[in-house]
């Protein structure tokens, strides 16, 4: 498992720890899964969940024809 070690200013400091002691989880585990979540490669599956939410919006094929 690797390390690394961050700066940061006292108000993003203070941010940190209120985030990971709301989530009830450490900083580093904390800090570990923002960073999973901002380069993940796909899509969250709550995204994934909205694929035809909407009735009325037209279908790939639809809007590949109206080019």
């Amino acid at each position: 498992m690797g390390q690394v070690t961050i700066y940061l200013d006292d108000e993003a400091e203070t941010r940190v720890q209120e985030a990971a002691e709301v989530n009830g989880v450490a900083v580093s585990r904390w800090v570990a899964e923002l960073i999973r979540e901002r380069t993940a490669a796909e899509w969250p599956e709550s995204v994934r969940q909205l694929a035809g939410a909407w009735s009325d919006f037209p279908d790939a094929e639809t809007l590949r024809h109206t080019r």
